[in-house]
């Protein structure tokens, strides 16, 4: 094993010089050999995970365990030593990211007594984050009311049979949600968030800046589950807490971000989350050595496959796009949805048949992936001026269909994480015969609804 690794570290530092050029930083991943000494205790959950947190994993009976206990900051001090600084680090997989202008380093870092391995995740040169115009002007949707309360965003939930779970009084309450994604700008300006529960906010890449400012994907994102203007724009889970998380690096594709949504994934968990919703995904990366081949769609290689299976085993529901490369060469689901215990949605047009972008299963070792499929051509959306935006892709079927499951959740709240992945399966369109196209299809969110609560009556 150790040669092993030994190999792998000389064939990624043989690379390096291939990229070196004035100016440009590097970040490695480095695995260390455990975690250190930090003093923690199983006994006592509470000096690192909240409330919440612990109380989730207490309704199911999921342990806390070692997975769960920080890295002592005696071995982040060691890797510092070497003159390289750390940014973000995985308490689940014992990894931390360290960035240096000297590539050099990595040999540094990989003779520590410590350190297991480093592997080579991202160069480049230093960037900046956006930052916020000084206008701070409420940002009003100018579109015209429909006598709909739904507005423009009906046939979202109309799919799903959602409606009569809304008036049934499910709309989210007291849920708690993280949003993982690449950016919610406006958010805090814009009119339709305006009723936003929101639990806080976390900058993964930019730790010191808002999650506000630069990309407006995750705008969008949300507005398919919170947004509340009756009559123009009625999110599927509008009354849900929300956590906003930003993950994603806009400028460059590189493995890093696997640590950075890994790291988002675990600060969700840490502060008590019931969801997870995240509408990012990979498989190809600048560095093409650094890329993925379809054989390893299987739950247990990607970093992030592990990190969205390990949410799972914790007692979050993680919802995760499958993807938008139905029409490419790779063609396939991207990674995380690969996951294991993690739900992937698919999309499908207005027809119901699948959305020629969608990216397709089964996963390399068999699964039936997607799970299921929501609207994704032709959603609405909100975009950071606060107007009605068509848009079309899996990221905004996962949030429709994702705040759905929110909801339900929160009317069947006996059910595990699991449990209601398997409710979701048995009532969707295509359940008795999957396909790699659509998953089981078209969950019938009401349905599962009423017969699961009747079901319940029964055992009582």
């Amino acid at each position: 094993m150790i040669m092993d690794n030994l190999i792998k570290t000389i064939l990624l530092l043989t690379l390096f010089p291939l990229w070196l050029s004035a100016g440009e930083s590097y970040c490695f991943r480095v695995y260390l050999k455990d975690k250190g000494d930090t003093g923690c205790s199983t006994e006592y959950p509470e000096a690192y995970l909240s409330r919440q947190s612990i109380e989730r994993r207490g309704k199911d009976g999921i342990a806390v365990t070692e997975t769960d206990f920080p890295i002592a900051p005696a071995y982040i001090d060691t890797l510092s030593a070497t003159g390289a600084k750390p940014l973000v680090k995985s308490k689940w997989f014992s990894t931390v990211v360290m960035e240096s202008k000297d590539s050099t380093v990595a040999d540094k870092l990989s003779k520590l007594s410590i350190v297991d391995s480093v592997k080579w995740i991202w160069k480049g040169t230093h960037r900046f984050p956006e930052e916020r115009t000084k206008t701070e002007k409420r940002l009003v949707s100018s579109d015209k009311p429909l006598d709909d309360i739904y507005g423009y965003a009906g046939k979202q939930i109309e799919m799903l049979n959602g409606i009569k779970l809304h008036e049934a009084g499910f709309r989210g309450q007291g849920m708690r949600v993280a949003v993982i994604d690449a950016g919610f700008q406006n958010v805090d300006r814009i009119s339709a968030f305006d009723s936003l529960k929101i639990l806080g906010t976390h900058n993964v890449v930019f730790p010191d800046c808002s999650v506000y400012v630069g990309d407006d994907h995750g705008t969008k994102v949300l507005s398919c589950l919170a947004a509340n203007i009756p009559g123009i724009m009625l999110g599927t889970a509008p009354e849900a807490s929300y956590l906003l998380i930003k993950s994603e690096d806009s400028d460059s594709e590189f493995p890093i971000e696997e640590d950075y949504w890994t790291a988002a994934v675990e600060y969700a968990d840490s502060v008590g989350v019931d969801v997870i919703t995240s509408s990012l995904g990979y498989f190809a990366y600048d560095a093409d050595e650094l890329s993925y081949d379809q054989s390893e769609l299987n739950g247990r290689t990607a970093m992030i496959s592990r990190a969205a299976r390990l949410a799972a085993e914790k007692g979050i529901l993680v919802f995760c796009s499958a993807g938008n490369e139905g029409n490419s060469d790779w063609g396939k689901i991207t990674f995380p949805s690969d996951a294991e215990g993690i739900f992937t949605v698919g999309a499908v047009c207005a027809d119901k048949k699948r959305s020629n972008f969608s990216s397709v299963g089964f996963t390399a070792d068999g699964r039936v992936k997607p799970d299921a499929v929501a609207l994704g051509s032709g959603c609405c959306v909100i975009d950071p001026s606060g107007s009605i935006r068509y848009a079309n892709g899996t990221s905004f079927a996962t949030p429709i269909l994702a705040g759905m499951g929110i909801c339900l959740w929160q009317a069947l709240p006996r059910l595990s994480n699991k449990e209601m992945i398997v409710l979701l399966h048995r009532f969707s369109s295509k359940y008795k015969k999957p396909e790699r196209e659509l998953g089981y299809g078209i969950p019938d969110i009401y349905k599962a609804y009423r017969k699961e609560r009747k079901n319940a009556s029964r055992t009582k």
